[in-house]
């Protein structure tokens, strides 16, 4: 069995922020998401999650057991609350930050890997190489066995010196942690109780500590301000890009694409600068998107085009033309083949396949059908100021220019609004009206 601990009852005060630190957003999802999902990913069996009392009430979504700290003092003290609180198991125990989201599943499995009960081995716990100065705390070695670890402001000079830092990922075995947690004290430089500790109780114990090399020392930098929060998203959305790319779509310049897990792109799209998707966006195959886009919760078919324009909570079918300057948002659901131009704006509209609506207009709580074609300047005039009312246009209708259709309205299969046409009233099928209040001037005449 595995259980982890996360800490994350610390204040954060070098965010400056009211908001906990570890819900700070790093490419759309929380910190503390990250360290959970990645976690998860290793098979852990129990996650709780030591968080101070303003943190608690926002981690229900997460689907973790929280334990209050309160006060705080130190991480020995939160591992000591958490373990009071959970029932004694044989098992492995990993505790980790919850403000590292660098941090992924590997180096989880491979410090589990390090704890072996049978064979003395009690403790694997990370370490990296990193530049200097630096304020980790030190791994002290005696020739290649970990001795102990030393806080920053408790080591002395030469330990400063020391370039091999604790990152503060462990993996105990329980019965061990457990035998040592509470001889702890806080004779310290900041008065806390320091987690580090238990390494030299352990190895005190006769029990054996084994250290596993970070492969890169920025993967397990913890954030405690915005400047090291836009570093690690830097990073972490690298990561997102370069997953994307190894699947086949093109990337045109990493660096101005912004991308947020969970999203689907198919293979052969192509995404141009300054484009950033998010949400639970499922993109088709040789969508080309961008540049200057955003896009959230969209559902894109393939051949899918889209530049220089807002999408959000969208369905957009096969072919479909978006842009440049269009912004779509709540709940539209538009067909294939349905071209949206410039400084068009759709809410909660259904357009069927075909549909075009090329320049400026405002299609709100409207139902298109197919081949229908919405001319420049035209508004479904759907507030009454009390209740947002439909509009429902049938098929090979053509709207003229600069035409407002005052809602609740329907128009027939194939009719036609002049130019200018104020449309007050339903009109049938076939039929021909202009002017303001609109008029019937008869129905098209077949072409001959």
């Amino acid at each position: 069995m595995s259980r982890a601990i996360v800490l994350a009852a610390g204040k954060g005060t070098r965010m400056k922020s009211g908001l906990p630190k570890v819900l700070h957003d790093l490419c759309g999802r929380p910190m503390l998401w990250y360290v959970l999902e990645a976690l998860r990913a290793t098979g852990i069996d129990e996650i709780v999650v030591v968080a101070n009392e303003e943190l608690e009430p926002e981690l229900a979504p997460f689907g973790v057991r929280c334990i209050v700290q309160t006060p705080q003092r130190g991480t020995g003290h939160a591992v000591q609350v958490a373990l009071a609180a959970l029932e004694p198991q044989e098992a492995t125990i990993v505790v980790a930050n919850g403000d590292m989201p660098l941090v992924d599943a590997t180096i989880f499995e491979d410090v589990q890997a390090a704890v072996d009960a049978d064979a003395g081995t009690a403790l694997g716990l990370v370490t990296a190489r990193m530049p200097l100065p630096s304020s980790f705390g030190r791994i002290v070695r005696n020739g290649s066995t970990i001795e102990k670890i030393v806080e920053f402001r408790d080591a002395t000079t030469a330990e400063r010196a020391l370039d091999e830092m604790n990152a503060g990922i462990y993996a105990f075995d329980e019965r061990a942690l457990r035998s040592v947690i509470g001889q702890l004290t806080d004779r310290n430089a900041q008065g806390e109780f320091y987690l580090t500790d238990t390494v030299g109780l352990l190895v005190d114990g006769s029990f054996r500590v084994v250290g596993v090399d970070a492969v890169d020392y920025r993967l397990v930098l913890g954030v405690n301000d915005r400047v090291e929060l836009a570093a690690a998203r830097a990073v972490m959305n690298e990561r997102l890009c370069r997953a994307h790319m190894r699947n086949g779509v093109t990337i045109v310049d990493p660096a101005t694409t912004y991308l947020e897990p969970g999203i689907y792109i198919g293979a052969d799209s192509i995404l141009a600068p300054n484009t950033s998707i998010g949400g639970n966006s499922v993109l088709g195959e040789r969508t080309r998107i961008g540049p200057n886009c955003r896009l959230y919760n969209v559902r894109l078919d393939d051949d899918v085009c889209v530049t220089e324009s807002v999408v959000l909570d969208t369905a957009i079918g096969a072919r479909g033309r978006v842009g440049p300057f269009a912004h779509l948002r709540n709940g539209n659901v538009l067909g294939s083949d349905v071209h949206i131009g410039d400084f068009v704006e759709l809410k909660n509209a259904r357009l069927a396949d075909g549909v075009k609506a090329n320049h400026l207009a405002y299609l709100g709580d409207a139902t298109i059908g197919a081949n229908t074609n919405i001319g420049a300047g035209t508004i479904t005039c759907n507030y009454d100021g009390v209740n947002k009312n439909p509009t429902t246009i049938g098929r090979d209708v053509h709207i003229g220019s600069n035409s407002s259709l005052v809602a609740p309205l329907t128009i027939g299969d194939g009719a036609e609004t002049g130019a200018g046409t104020v449309v007050i009233r339903d009109v049938p099928a076939g039929d021909r009206v202009v002017g303001n209040p609109a008029r019937s001037i008869g129905e098209k005449k077949a072409a001959t």
